[in-house]
């Protein structure tokens, strides 16, 4: 999903984070629609972008580093 899509869904449902879930159903993580917001406002943002893009992110900044 990308980030554009999951912050409409997520102002469409009225909440403020989206729980990310693996191929088993399983719970794997959340964002919020802060780390989202944050995430499309930067300088390294495409529409492209996917929510697992900025799971990455969270765990290593350097990801979308710009090169």
């Amino acid at each position: 999903m990308t980030v554009e899509v999951a912050l409409s869904v997520m102002a469409g449902a009225r909440v403020g984070y989206l729980l990310v879930i693996d191929a088993d159903d399983q719970c794997t993580d959340s964002v919020t629609e802060a780390q989202l917001t944050a995430v499309r406002d930067g300088s390294a943002y495409s529409d492209r972008l996917r929510v697992r893009d900025v799971l990455r992110l969270r765990r290593n900044p350097d990801v979308l580093a710009p090169v």
